[in-house]
């Protein structure tokens, strides 16, 4: 049993290698030929059963990894014990097919590692519509398995192996302290594009050596996402495949306030290379809500204005429009008191309660320069908060998808 600890108590250590920090965690990245020349598949491997978590995309249209891996946590959620995941086909819109490809792809991963093929999830990301080369990516499972080990080295290879557009490989990890033991919690995520709040396309993996029932893992899950990767945007759309699944050592207690500490960090650190890496993006915004009169509403006015076109375009373009993003607030229909708002930008007054301006406009111009442009939206109406991330538009975003399939 895990000694509790107070939230006064909780010191986290940010620790390199992400997956590959976390003991008992082997993993490989290999080209299946899914894709023409880059790294296409990961193979995460777990020591001993594991229970599992998961957090999945509310789009009506689900691809077929999604389901087959929903379905196998039905049947074996307390005792799972392997990842498959590929890019570059998302698998989705595939019918039966699909999901016959799906639950394949986990026998023949389950085969070689030992495991039922309900212990494996799987997990693709790529283009909609098209059906996986199971020729090739079973060859490349067999190559993986081989290829399985241990360390920061592996799991940059597995975190770059399900990359679509991003740019640079995302991983993370933190440790923290229980009484005399030290645990780890880390992971690996992939997105850049189609990233949108309620489950911003992204896949994440993650996994600690923190004992927990599954219980206690999904409602720290539900938590840790709802303020990092439900508090992204980088175009407002969702995906079929965003799925986010938690892996623990099996345990009747629920989640400490050190896991759920580090966990959060974690995702937030994720969440948020995500965003720094979207599609074209040249900026990182992050928007703070404060003077809420509930998270509710902090969140809800942070997402609609983190998603907003406008908001993004002025960004871009470094023009200090304040009045894109207060009509956003405004559009989120969340109680929002038109008399009491103000706005701060880079820390400095910038619009006053009376939509009087602090800042000139070359002035507010000059913060909009930065790379990393923070805003704070007070709504003078209570005490809660909320922060959600977001980026750009740049012409490079309508490059990069207008030809994303050819």
């Amino acid at each position: 049993m895990l000694a509790p600890l107070s939230a006064e108590s909780i010191r986290l250590i940010e620790v390199r290698g992400g997956l590959g920090a976390v003991p008992g965690v082997r993993l490989a990245g290999v080209h299946a030929g899914i894709k023409k020349r880059k790294t296409d598949l990961a193979l995460i491997a777990l020591e001993g059963p594991h229970v599992c978590a998961e957090v999945v995309t509310t789009n009506e249209i689900k691809a077929a990894p999604l389901i087959a891996s929903t379905s196998h946590l039905e049947f074996d959620g307390e005792q799972m014990g392997a990842i498959v995941a590929n890019a570059g086909c998302a698998n989705a819109c595939t019918g039966e097919r699909g999901l016959r490809d799906a639950r394949a792809t986990a026998r023949q991963a389950a085969a070689l590692l030992g495991l039922r093929p309900t212990q494996v999830v799987v997990a693709s990301t790529g283009v909609i519509g098209v059906y996986l080369p199971m020729d090739r990516l079973s060859k490349g499972l067999e190559r993986a398995v081989k290829a399985l080990s241990h360390g920061p080295e592996a799991c940059f290879e597995a975190a770059e192996a399900i990359m679509t557009t991003d740019h640079v490989p995302k991983m993370a990890a933190y440790a923290w302290h229980e009484g005399d033991h030290r645990y780890v919690v880390g992971g690996i995520a992939k997105g850049s594009g189609m990233i949108s709040p309620s489950m911003a396309t992204m896949l994440s993996f993650i996994v600690t050596d923190a004992p927990m029932s599954r219980a206690g893992l999904q409602a720290a899950l539900r938590e840790a996402c709802d303020g990092s990767f439900n508090m992204i945007s980088v175009d407002g759309d969702m995906s079929t495949n965003d799925s986010c699944y938690a892996f623990a050592r099996p345990g009747t207690d629920g989640a400490t306030p050190g896991f759920r500490a580090a966990l959060s960090a974690l995702c937030r650190d994720l969440a948020v290379a995500m965003v720094r890496d979207g599609e074209g993006a040249t900026k990182t915004l992050v928007f703070n809500v404060t003077g809420a009169k509930d998270e509710a509403q902090a969140r809800t006015i942070a997402r609609m204005v983190i998603n907003s076109s406008l908001v993004k375009t002025a960004l871009y373009g470094e023009d200090p429009n304040w009045g894109r993003i207060i009509a956003s607030a405004g559009a989120a229909r969340a109680g929002l008191d038109p008399e009491k708002w103000s706005l701060k930008l880079g820390g400095q007054a910038w619009v006053e309660v009376g939509a009087i301006e602090a800042l000139s406009e070359a002035e507010a111009h000059l913060l909009l320069e930065e790379q990393t442009i923070e805003i704070t939206l007070d709504l003078g109406m209570g005490d809660a908060t909320a922060t959600g991330w977001g980026c750009d538009f740049s012409t490079d975003y309508v490059r990069i998808n207008a030809h994303y399939r050819t």
